[in-house]
């Protein structure tokens, strides 16, 4: 087990933990069916746009899929239990670098690529940790800390 006297900050973009915040909403709220996206951005509190953006990397990841017309939106293309926090991250994200490139450093090149290597399997380990934590586990956690699943709403119009 790792010791530390204060936190230490490993920063996830909006990006990322937005993109994760949607996969989740679509599982949680709908079972994965399209949802579009002004609900899961009223639900969320994610700018349209931006989610857009997130919506159409995570299409081309092959995690989501979408649906053009009144009963589309953007549905998951696997189930949630398939899809790992660690795919949506990355395909936000990219791969986990915990190091920077040794462009124009001077001093010694060895000493420093043991603790770049050392970086790099700390990145690896990252990535384990975020590919055992999948969507249908957060379901999970939602409905065991009560979290209320919410469909969207159905609009009942009679004359």
């Amino acid at each position: 087990m790792c010791q530390t006297t204060s936190p230490t900050l490993v920063k996830l973009s909006n990006k990322g933990r937005y993109g994760v915040q949607a996969v989740f909403d679509i599982a949680f709220h709908n079972d994965g069916r399209p949802t579009q996206i002004k609900v899961i951005s009223a639900r969320q509190g994610i700018p349209p746009r931006f989610l857009e953006q997130i919506f159409q990397e995570l299409k081309r990841s092959g995690l989501v899929t979408s649906k053009r017309g009144p009963k589309g939106g953007y549905a998951l293309a696997l189930p949630p239990e398939e899809i790992s926090v660690g795919a949506v991250v990355r395909a936000l994200e990219g791969p986990t670098v915990l190091t920077s490139p040794d462009e124009g450093r001077t001093g010694d090149a060895a000493s420093r690529a043991v603790t770049e290597a050392a970086f790099a399997d700390l990145g690896d380990r990252l990535d384990a940790c975020f590919d055992d934590l999948t969507i249908g586990e957060l379901c999970e956690r939602g409905q065991r800390d009560g979290l209320r699943r919410r469909a969207p709403r159905r609009h009942v119009y009679s004359i």
